[in-house]
């Protein structure tokens, strides 16, 4: 699929359809289809963009290198998602690592990336490790076959196959309820 897409202009709200998902997902979730292919991270306004809505925008710089490191991360997760290779995951886990300290409120646990580009991409990363070791099988995409969206299925019994009910979810079962009154 061409995900070109047109750039979003600077100091446009987020444009994508589902947000709110762990940082990992939420990276992967950059790259939509609604009436055509879009990708939020075809420029440094984009990236603007996903930095301020995953609450990293104070803690990382929208430039062209944090924008690399970021689509390589991007990819390297989409890849264990999709297609179960680690291989790049390592690669962007290698640029930053967890320091672990005692402070006066108890165990804590800090990202330390020494390269400030690559920040928001280890991060992304290192939450995907998260969720692998929480529940690896409640990661998933939408099982609308024209979707591409993913989510972390939080429901109780593990049963989420739509991002979203209000639009995959009745586009499935508008689909099937007009195939058998054909």
């Amino acid at each position: 699929m061409d995900w070109s897409g047109v750039s979003i202009p600077s100091g446009m709200s987020d444009p994508r359809p589902h947000l709110g998902e762990p940082l990992a997902l939420d990276l992967l979730n950059t790259r939509w289809s609604e009436h055509g292919p879009h990708d939020l991270l075809t420029d440094v306004a984009g990236l603007r963009i996903w930095l301020t809505s995953a609450g990293l925008g104070d803690r990382a710089v929208a430039d062209a290198a944090t924008l690399t490191a970021l689509l390589v991360a991007r990819a390297a997760i989409y890849d264990v998602v999709v297609h179960t290779r680690h291989s790049g995951l390592n690669t962007v886990l290698e640029h930053g690592r967890i320091r672990r300290e005692l402070t006066e409120s108890g165990p804590a646990d800090h990202p330390d990336v020494p390269e400030r580009s690559w920040l928001p991409a280890w991060l992304a990363a290192d939450d995907l490790l998260r969720l692998m070791v929480a529940a690896p099988d409640r990661i998933r995409q939408c099982a609308h076959p024209e979707c591409t969206l993913f989510f972390y299925d939080t429901s109780k019994n593990g049963t989420r196959r739509w991002h979203s009910m209000a639009t995959c979810g009745n586009r499935t079962k508008a689909a099937r309820h007009y195939a058998r009154k054909v």
